[in-house]
């Protein structure tokens, strides 16, 4: 559509002005099919509201419709010859309009311009007497109303079309997801059962048996993953205000993670580190790294979501391995106290974070200087372990170097029970 009933409503008004205050007899308003710059000497102009209705011009049809100058008091032979009608007609038909033969001081014909562009015509006249300057300098105030209105219209138009395509490349994806998901859950759950049938041929003192150990558990917790990404895409916009009301911690955080840590409980740091620690050995003995762990078994139990914990820390260790060369080490030690906090922390032998980088990790997307690494990654990873942790009620620190001007070591806080 050229326009909305809105702005036909607004020329309404606008023209109505003209009639009731400076005795206009007749007015027009054109709109160009499209935007043009204002120097520009030629642009197809369609009208959009006429006073008074002037049903009966709607006569005979010409070709044309080419306006080829706009200027103030142009001639009206230089006016496009088409009537009234609210709608585009098509291309190259256009109704005649014949307009009164007033002379160039009686009528006034002003360019619709905003910000550079030009956006249609006001055309209007009266026959008793010319008009005066303080008259012209109000029908230029409505000119420039109109082409405000225009601009605020066409660009609601075009939000309304970008939206639109957004919501339709949307539905896209989200029917894309769907599928892969589907098609996702068939070999994790052969992966799930080859694991549990490795389990049984393996006897317990087997050293195999950890490895297949971690496949049931790496499994499980896909299929938690799994069920969390359901809940998410099924979120309305109800759905994340309500578990904002019941998490504030939530409205400190530019987005939700697909897992929430809204259900803290007493945990123990031991029971949800220890498997970790397995999966991570197995990747650092593949990428020729060293992993040294000390994790108490008697620390006191911390407040904190288990799932939420386990995704948080694995997302930390995970950035350790990533960025930590062959050769290199990786330590993870809990049990340190802090102000009614138990801290946890995982430090390697990288290359260490820039300072410039390091207020801005925990940054959705952000990669700093590993960007344009050969290092495959999204930049979520600490982003996701950042929000976790404040809903937990707890904090993650960073340090780089870490120590002797190596690495990086970060500290996940969480309150003590």
């Amino acid at each position: 559509m050229l326009t909305s009933s809105d702005f036909v409503a607004l020329c309404q008004i606008q023209v109505a002005a003209l009639t009731q205050r400076l005795g206009a007899v007749w007015s027009m308003v054109y709109l160009t099919e499209e935007l043009v710059e204002k120097e520009s000497s030629q642009a197809k102009l369609i009208p959009v509201f006429a006073y008074p209705d002037l049903a009966a011009w709607q006569k005979a049809k010409v070709s044309g419709g080419m306006l080829h100058e706009v200027r103030e008091n142009t001639s009206p032979k230089l006016l496009p010859n088409i009537a009234p009608t609210s709608v585009p007609l098509p291309a190259r038909e256009f109704w005649q309009a014949p307009t009164p033969s007033l002379s160039p001081t009686r009528q006034i014909v002003l360019p619709l311009i905003y910000e550079g562009m030009l956006m249609g015509l006001l055309v209007t006249g009266r026959e008793d007497r010319a008009w005066n300057e303080a008259e012209r300098q109000e029908i230029e105030t409505i000119a420039q109303t109109l082409a405000i209105a225009c601009s605020l219209d066409r660009r609601r138009v075009w939000v309304e079309q970008q939206l639109s395509k957004q919501q339709h490349l949307q539905q896209q994806q989200r029917d894309l997801l769907d599928n892969l998901l589907h098609q996702f859950r068939n070999p994790l759950t052969a992966l799930r059962t080859f694991g549990k049938l490795l389990l049984k041929r393996f006897a317990p003192d087997d050293a195999n048996r950890a490895v297949a150990d971690n496949i049931v558990r790496e499994s499980d917790r896909l299929q938690e993953l799994l069920k969390q990404f359901d809940r998410a895409i099924d979120l309305t916009v109800d759905d994340l205000e309500a578990q904002k009301a019941l998490a504030p911690a939530l409205t400190k955080v530019k987005s939700l993670p697909l897992l929430t840590a809204a259900n803290s409980q007493l945990c123990v740091v031991a029971n949800v580190l220890a498997p970790l620690v397995e999966s991570a050995r197995a990747i650092a003995l593949e990428r020729n790294l060293r992993l040294e762990a000390d994790i108490p078994m008697n620390a006191p139990a911390v407040k904190a979501d288990e799932g939420a914990l386990r995704e948080l820390l694995s997302n930390v260790i995970d950035n350790a391995l990533k960025y930590t060369p062959k050769g290199g080490q990786i330590n993870i030690q809990s049990g340190i106290w802090g102000d009614s906090l138990q801290g946890i922390a995982i430090s390697d032998t990288g290359l260490g974070i820039p300072p410039a980088d390091l207020g801005k990790v925990f940054e959705r997307h952000y990669r700093g200087v590993q960007e344009n690494s050969a290092i495959p990654g999204t930049g979520l990873g600490l982003a996701i372990a950042k929000e976790l942790v404040t809903q937990m009620q707890g904090e993650i620190e960073v340090f780089s170097p870490a120590s002797n001007g190596l690495g990086t070591k970060f500290i996940v806080w969480l309150p003590l029970s």
